[in-house]
C-alpha cells in the first residue's frame, strides 16, 4: 500500500494528473511554482511577525503605516492561521514559533458570545494548530468552548445566527457568516455533540432561501424580526448599494456551500455552490485575469456618488477565496464542469502570483498581497493589503500542494 502510494505520488508530480473523488483532474501548476510561492511567503510573512507586537494581531498596512488590532477584531485568527499553512506547506520551524507565541493572546476570545466571526477567530488558527499537530490537551478546549460561545448567538424563530448586535439593525445575518458554519461541523464530529451540526445545517438552509436573488448572486445583509422570524430588510453594508453583487460576498457565499456540501452531503448545497460558481465566472464584469472588481454592479454606481472615482478598484482577497472554493468544488463536480472550476482556479493562482498583486519581498508592510478592498462605502480599507487574503492565497496554495503530492486535498481537523 505504501508503495503504491509513493508511485502515485510520483505520477501526480511527473504528469500533474491527479485522481480525486474517482476523478482525474488535470493538473497545470508545477509543483515548482506552488513551492516557490509558498517559500516566498514564508520569507515575506516573517516581516510583518517582526513588525508585530506582542498581544497585538495584523489589520493592514496603510499610507506606509502598519496597523494592527487587538484580538477581539473579527480577523484576529486569520494572521496564525497563515502561519500554520505556512508551516505546513514549507516545514520552517521559524514559522512554529511565531505562531504558537501568538495563540495565547488569543485564547480568550473561546468565551467572546458578542461576535458571530469566532470560526475566523478560532477555527483559522487552533483549528490548524489542531490538525497539524493532533495536541488535544493544547487545541481543543478552546475549540470546544468558543463553539459553545458561537452557538449562543443562534435564534429558533430566524433559524440564523446573529451577526451583529448594533443598530441600527433589528436581527442581521451577513453573508460571510457562512464560513463559520464549519467550525460548527467539525465540533461536532470532535464532541459528538449533534446540536452543533444541526445549528449550522438550519443556518446555511435559512440562508439558502433569503439571502440569493434569481440570478443566485447573493445580498450582503438580510435583517429580520426576531420575534416573527420574518425577513424585513434586504441590505447592504460593504457593496456598492443594496441589490448588487458586492465581490468578496459572493466569495463567502461559494466558499460556504462548497464547504457545507462537504460536510452534510446535502446536494442543494452543491447545487448552490454550483450556481454561484457560474455566476461568478460568467459575469461580464469579471476581468480578463480572474481578480474581480469590488463590486460586479459597480458600473451602475452613480456618477456623483463619492464611490465613482474608485468603483475600478480589485478586491484580490474575493479572488483568494474564488480560487480556494473552486479548487474544491472541481473535487465535487465531474468532466468539462470540473475541469472548469480547477482551470480558473489555476488562472486566479497564476495571476496573484505576479504582478501587479504579489508584493515584493521586504515591502508592503510583509503582507503577501496587494490591492484588497475592504469596504469602499465606508471609506475603509481601500485598495491595501488584507490579512485573510494572504489567508486565502496561502490556503489555494497548501491545496494545490496537496493535489500535486497525492493527498487529501481537504484534511479536515475533526479525526
Amino acid at each position: 500500500m505504501k508503495l503504491k502510494r509513493q508511485i502515485i505520488m510520483v505520477l501526480c508530480s511527473v504528469l500533474g494528473i491527479c485522481t480525486v473523488q474517482g476523478q482525474s483532474l488535470d493538473l497545470k501548476l508545477s509543483k515548482k511554482f506552488i513551492q516557490q510561492n509558498l517559500n516566498d511567503a514564508a520569507l515575506q510573512i516573517k516581516v510583518l511577525a517582526n513588525a508585530t507586537p506582542n498581544g497585538k494581531f495584523p489589520k493592514t498596512f496603510e499610507n506606509n503605516k502598519e496597523i494592527f488590532s487587538s484580538s477581539s477584531w473579527w480577523c484576529s485568527g486569520f494572521y496564525p492561521g497563515t502561519l500554520w499553512y505556512l508551516y505546513e506547506g514549507t516545514q520552517d520551524q521559524g514559522l512554529l514559533q511565531n505562531v504558537e507565541e501568538k495563540l495565547p493572546y488569543l485564547e480568550k476570545e473561546k468565551y467572546n458570545k458578542g461576535t458571530h466571526d469566532l470560526g475566523f477567530m478560532l477555527f483559522c488558527s487552533f483549528g490548524n494548530g489542531l490538525r497539524l499537530t493532533g495536541d488535544s490537551a493544547k487545541y481543543k478546549d478552546v475549540l470546544v468552548t468558543g463553539a459553545a460561545s458561537l452557538a449562543s448567538r443562534f435564534n429558533e424563530r430566524t433559524k440564523t445566527i446573529r451577526s451583529w448586535d448594533h443598530k441600527p439593525w433589528h436581527y442581521p445575518v451577513i453573508i460571510d457568516n457562512m464560513m463559520n458554519l464549519e467550525f460548527l461541523t467539525q465540533v461536532s464530529k470532535m464532541t459528538g455533540n449533534k446540536k452543533y451540526y444541526d445549528l449550522a445545517i438550519k443556518h446555511a438552509e435559512t440562508t439558502l432561501k433569503n439571502h440569493f436573488r434569481k440570478d443566485y448572486s447573493s445580498y450582503h445583509v438580510i435583517d429580520y424580526d426576531v420575534n416573527s422570524g420574518k425577513v424585513i430588510g434586504k441590505k447592504t453594508h460593504q457593496g456598492a448599494y443594496d441589490e448588487s453583487a458586492w465581490s468578496r460576498g459572493q466569495g463567502w457565499a461559494l466558499y460556504g456551500y462548497t464547504m457545507m456540501y462537504r460536510e452534510t452531503k446535502k446536494k442543494e448545497f452543491l447545487n448552490q455552490a454550483r450556481h454561484i460558481a457560474k455566476y461568478i465566472l460568467n459575469h461580464p464584469n469579471m476581468p480578463h485575469d480572474l481578480i474581480p472588481y469590488w463590486d460586479f454592479d459597480k458600473d451602475k454606481i452613480d456618477q456623483s456618488s463619492k464611490m465613482y472615482a474608485k468603483k475600478d478598484l480589485r478586491d484580490v482577497s474575493a479572488a483568494t477565496l474564488y480560487a480556494s472554493a473552486l479548487l474544491e468544488l472541481a473535487q465535487y463536480t465531474k468532466g468539462k464542469e470540473s475541469a472548469l472550476y480547477l482551470s480558473n482556479a489555476e488562472t486566479m493562482l497564476t495571476n496573484l502570483s505576479k504582478e501587479p498583486y504579489k508584493a515584493v519581498y521586504g515591502t508592503n508592510g510583509g503582507y503577501l498581497l496587494k490591492h484588497s478592498v475592504g469596504a469602499l462605502p465606508l471609506n475603509s480599507e481601500i485598495d491595501v493589503p488584507l490579512t485573510y487574503a494572504d489567508y486565502y492565497y496561502v490556503e489555494a496554495l497548501v491545496r494545490y500542494k496537496r493535489l500535486l503530492d497525492g493527498e487529501p486535498m481537504i484534511k479536515e481537523i475533526a479525526k
